[in-house]
């Protein structure tokens, strides 16, 4: 579904983030990214998203680049930001109506989020603005309309900050869902035992470059340690200098 193939780029030119990156996101199934802060995970979105445009390789989906059919692309992929981005004008409802709108669903999809509403306690909330929302109700927000669009790949960055634990339970059975519905994902974050329980795969990034990748069972080779958790592994690459 989604191939990353030597991925070069960043914010600049002259100063790549990220370096000769390759990984795949096969349908139906959870890939991990991995790495400490400033590794390159976050840049690595971005560059998928086409918020940044690659230095140099190639971002493939459906065996077809995302440059060249952007607008197809996009209407099959949601995102859930570290950062909710939110319009201070628009209501929850109207938030949703917009994301209704852009993806081109049809006029069902109210019947649609209803049940969504109700698993993360926001059905009361229709018609309130984003600044009477605390940090997990943004969040939510965020959550919901990524949900709404059951899209062909979901990209996660960091989803669980802010939200409270019924919140953050019920994201990850609607995420199980979808990955049994065939959908993609894409998940970074910081909080490895749960990657480990629910990852498939992981790329794990250090300093721009993928260090370990694969199973598990595969990256447990690749360090040396049998046996190891993704805590484990994750602190061993980053603590080791070599790598």
């Amino acid at each position: 579904m989604l191939e990353i193939k030597n991925l070069t780029g960043g914010y600049s030119s002259r100063q790549p983030v990220i370096h000769d990156i390759s990984f795949t996101v096969r349908p139906g199934e959870i890939v991990g990214l991995i790495g400490l802060n400033g590794a390159g995970k976050s840049t690595t979105i971005k560059q998928i998203l086409g918020f940044l445009h690659p230095g140099s390789g190639e971002i493939l989906f459906d065996g077809i680049s995302t440059e060249q059919e952007s607008v197809r692309f996009r209407k099959q992929v949601a995102y859930i930001p570290e950062t909710p981005y939110l319009y201070p004008e628009l209501t929850l409802e109207e938030h949703l109506e917009l994301t209704a709108m852009a993806y081109s669903l049809n006029d069902r999809w109210k019947e649609r989020i209803l049940p969504l509403l109700r698993e993360f306690q926001m059905e009361n909330v229709l018609e309130w603005y984003p600044s009477t929302f605390s940090k997990g109700m943004r969040q939510k927000v965020m959550v919901l309309c990524a949900f709404l669009v059951q899209p062909k790949l979901l990209i996660v960055d960091e989803p669980f900050i802010g939200l409270d634990p019924l919140a953050i339970h019920s994201l990850l059975e609607r995420m199980l869902q979808l990955k049994q519905q065939g959908t993609g994902i894409l998940l970074s974050t910081h909080v490895l035992a749960t990657a480990e329980k629910y990852g498939d795969r992981f790329v794990l990034l250090k300093k721009g470059r993928i260090v370990l990748s694969g199973k598990l069972e595969e990256m447990r080779k690749q360090a040396g340690l049998s046996g190891a958790s993704l805590d484990d592994l994750f602190i061993h690459v980053s603590k080791d200098e070599n790598r």
